[in-house]
C-alpha cells in the first residue's frame, strides 16, 4: 500500500475503502484559534497517509505545506558531512513537521521520513502566509505557537552536534 490522499473528503489515491476525514480544527497545534482562522487555513488542505520509509518532506524541495501530524511518527533528518543524514527529531502525533513554507527560500530545510504509518493534514503554505499578512492578530498567535518549535529543533540538532566526535 502506498501514500493515500483525501482531498476535502475524497479519496484521491491508495485504498478503495473511504477513510474518515481529519479535522483540521482537532490538531492541538490550532486549538483555540479562531473558528474563522481555522476555516481560512482549512482552505486547500489536504489528509494524507504515509507508509513506514515514506518521505513526507525532502530537504530543497519547494515547501508548498505546513504538516499537521495527527498519527504516527516521522523523523527530521539533516544532511551532516560526507552526506551523512542525521535524525535530529522524531516527531509524533499533536505536532507540527516544519514551516520552511512560510519564510522566504520557501524549501524544506530538512527530510521529513514516515518511521511508521503516518497520518497528517497539510495546509497550503501559501494561504497560510496571506492569513499571517492579513490577519495579524491571529497570525502573531499562530507563529507565538510556531517559534517554540522552531527553538526545540534547533536546541536538538545543537545537541547532536555536540555529541559528534571531533576529528
Amino acid at each position: 500500500m502506498g501514500t493515500s490522499e483525501i482531498w476535502y473528503g475524497v479519496v484521491t489515491g491508495g485504498s478503495d475503502e473511504p477513510v474518515p476525514g481529519l479535522r483540521v480544527s482537532d490538531h492541538p497545534f490550532l486549538r483555540g484559534m479562531s473558528p474563522a482562522w481555522i476555516a481560512a487555513v482549512s482552505r486547500g488542505s489536504l489528509d494524507t497517509t504515509f507508509e513506514s520509509g515514506e518521505f513526507v518532506i525532502r530537504e530543497g524541495q519547494r515547501a508548498e505545506r505546513f504538516h499537521l501530524l495527527f498519527y504516527g511518527e516521522v523523523a527530521i533528518d539533516v544532511g551532516g558531512s560526507i552526506g551523512r543524514r542525521r535524525t535530529v527529531q522524531t516527531v509524533g502525533p499533536g505536532e507540527v513537521l516544519d514551516g520552511s513554507g512560510l519564510w522566504p527560500p520557501y524549501l524544506y530545510s530538512c527530510d521529513g521520513r514516515a518511521v511508521r504509518e503516518t497520518r497528517v493534514v497539510s495546509l497550503d503554505a501559501s494561504i497560510l502566509r496571506h492569513l499571517l499578512e492579513t490577519r495579524p492578530v491571529e497570525g502573531y498567535r499562530f507563529l507565538e505557537r510556531l517559534l517554540p518549535v522552531v527553538g526545540r529543533r534547533l536546541e536538538n540538532a545543537r545537541a547532536r552536534l555536540l555529541a559528534v566526535p571531533e576529528r
